[in-house]
This record gives C-alpha cells, sequence and structure tokens, in this order.
C-alpha cells in the first residue's frame, strides 16, 4: 500500500466520521480489518495484487462474507480465500479478533444459566455501551452452551476403574417457583490412572430410580472394568448401586462420615479432633490398629456423643471401619 493509498483510506474514514459520528465506528472497523486481512493473503501467497512472481505459494481465490458481533456492533467482514497453496490459509487477525469478542456471548449464557432473563442481559449490555446484543442472541448463545454440554454430556467412555458418587443441592426456579434440586456428580478414574468428572445430571430427589438412571447411562456409554465404588450411604444410591453394579466392591466415602460424625458432635471445639480421630482411623497400618485406635477415640468422645449412639465396650466395631 502506498503512501496514496494510505490517504485515501484515511479522508474516508474521517469523512465518516464527520457524517455518522460514532455511530461510524462499525464501518470504519470493518474496512481496516478487510485490509488487515488482504496483506496477510499477499504475505501469505508471496505476492501482491496482480504480482506475477516465480516463488508465490498459490492464488488470490475471492473472500467469504462473515459477520462478527463485536462491542461496537456487528461488523461485516469479508474473509480472503486462496487456491492451490501448500498450506492453509486463515487470517490470525480474525483469529485473535473472535477470541476477544467471544467473550460477549459466553457473558450473556453465563448470565442466563444464572437465571437472568434475557431482556435483563440485553438492558446489562446496553449499560455497558453495547447496543448490538439483542434479547434473541442472549438465547442463542445459552443454546449453543446447551449443545456443546449434550455433547460433553453423551461422550463415550472407556475402562473406569474406580466412580466416586455424590449429590449436591441448588435453588432453582420451577414455574415461577424456588425449589431443591439435586445434582449428581460421577467422578472416574480412568485405566491410565487420570481421573475426570464423567457424568453430570440432575433430579428433584436422590431415589432410587434416578441414581438408577445415571448410573444405567455410565453402562450405555461404554463404561466397563469398573473395580471400586466410593460414595455415601444413601439408601437410594446403595440400591441404585447394587442394581447395575452388583459384585462391584463399595467403600464409604470417608468425608461423609466424617460429616455423620461431627454432626453428632454438641461441642464446637471438638468437631476438629474428630475429624482427625477420623483420619487416623482410616488411615491405620492394620484392621487390629484401626480397632484399637477407634476404640481409644468413642471412650475419650463419649462426653460429647449421645450415649444412644455409642457401642457397648463388647460389641463389634462399626461396618464402616472394617
Amino acid at each position: 500500500m502506498n503512501d496514496r493509498e494510505n490517504e485515501t483510506i484515511i479522508d474516508e474514514m474521517v469523512q465518516q466520521l464527520l457524517a455518522n459520528g460514532t455511530d461510524a465506528f462499525p464501518e470504519i472497523i470493518s474496512s481496516i480489518w478487510n485490509k488487515a486481512m488482504r496483506v496477510e493473503r499477499e504475505a501469505h501467497l508471496g505476492a501482491g495484487r496482480y504480482e506475477r512472481t516465480d516463488g508465490r505459494e498459490g492464488y488470490a481465490a475471492g473472500c467469504k462474507p462473515r459477520s462478527v458481533q463485536s462491542r461496537v456492533g456487528k461488523l461485516d467482514l469479508l474473509v480472503p480465500q486462496v487456491r492451490d497453496s501448500s498450506e492453509p490459509f486463515y487470517p490470525r487477525t480474525l483469529q485473535r479478533g473472535c477470541r476477544s469478542e467471544r467473550a460477549l456471548p459466553l457473558a450473556a449464557a453465563e448470565m442466563y444459566v444464572q437465571g437472568v432473563s434475557t431482556r435483563r442481559v440485553e438492558t446489562v449490555f446496553k449499560a455497558l455501551g453495547i447496543e448490538s446484543f439483542s434479547a434473541e442472541q442472549v438465547s442463542n448463545a445459552a443454546k449453543e452452551m446447551d449443545e456443546e454440554l449434550g455433547k460433553w454430556r453423551n461422550r463415550r467412555l472407556d475402562c473406569v476403574k474406580v466412580l466416586f458418587l455424590g449429590a449436591t443441592y441448588q435453588k432453582v426456579r420451577v414455574d415461577g417457583v424456588a425449589v431443591d434440586l439435586a445434582t449428581f456428580i460421577v467422578t472416574g478414574i480412568f485405566g491410565d490412572g487420570h481421573r475426570a468428572i464423567i457424568a453430570v445430571d440432575s433430579a428433584f430427589d436422590e431415589a432410587e430410580i434416578h441414581w438408577r438412571n445415571v448410573l444405567k447411562g455410565l453402562v450405555e456409554r461404554g463404561l466397563h472394568g469398573l473395580k471400586l465404588i466410593v460414595s455415601d450411604a444413601h439408601q437410594g444410591l446403595a440400591a441404585a448401586r447394587k442394581a447395575v453394579f452388583a459384585g462391584v466392591k463399595w467403600q464409604r466415602c470417608q468425608l461423609h462420615l466424617q460429616h455423620n460424625a461431627q454432626a453428632k458432635i454438641t461441642k464446637t471445639s471438638l468437631k476438629s479432633q474428630v475429624a482427625s480421630d477420623i483420619r487416623n482411623i482410616f488411615n491405620a497400618p492394620s484392621f487390629s490398629k484401626s480397632d484399637s485406635t477407634g476404640r481409644s477415640r468413642l471412650e475419650r468422645a463419649s462426653s460429647a456423643c449421645s450415649p444412644t449412639r455409642l457401642p457397648s465396650s463388647g460389641s463389634s466395631p462399626p461396618s464402616a471401619w472394617r
């Protein structure tokens, strides 16, 4: 680009600003961006417009229209195309620009998921000076996120040696009323040793039928090679586990056992000590050591626990220690 061409482009931009003010920003930015992509194409081809060279890498093949939503409005771009090139061409300026502007629909989708209405999201964006983001675009962004989540939830599984099962409750709005919704989270340790969340689902409670659907979904997605399941002692989960993975060893989650035990302690000052005692019991090198440690800790904590919850001195240790 020579000096005269530069002056002509600058003059055109100045005239657009004088005529339309800030409304001209989208058109001006589009013009600059299109020019930058054409410069990239010339560098890729090793030849300028109408230039003949022996070492050129392919030929210009027109442009493909593309729209990009930005903070200044909709940008109408013309993405340069090439043919007969040994290497594929895609403008780096377009990649960088799209990464920064992708934050807009992601932010809109996150607000929508958090319960903000599409109209309110639109109002927030306008307050930030983003006039071009409509309620329809917010809905589309949320739809795209749902599609990506669907692909992740239905991906195929492989050999999973260990499953960690748990649920947490979240407040959601159903028919205008806030209710508690159980969110099932399944973490797996794969055959090669790496750990990952492999399933997330939800229902109104942790009944057996809901847990069974979650576990059956894992099998349908190809899960195999399971050796151990770690979870709490919830009745619905236990029944589903036995129905779908009969014969697979089960271990009670130490964290849930710790919380259950702490709930029986009336003195706040003793709760951390109880948690430490339970860790020592589970980490004991042998069953006999675990048994003796547990009994001594029970005797020490007897003053803080409900008497009806303590085993007699001649009884067997709780099954969770075994």
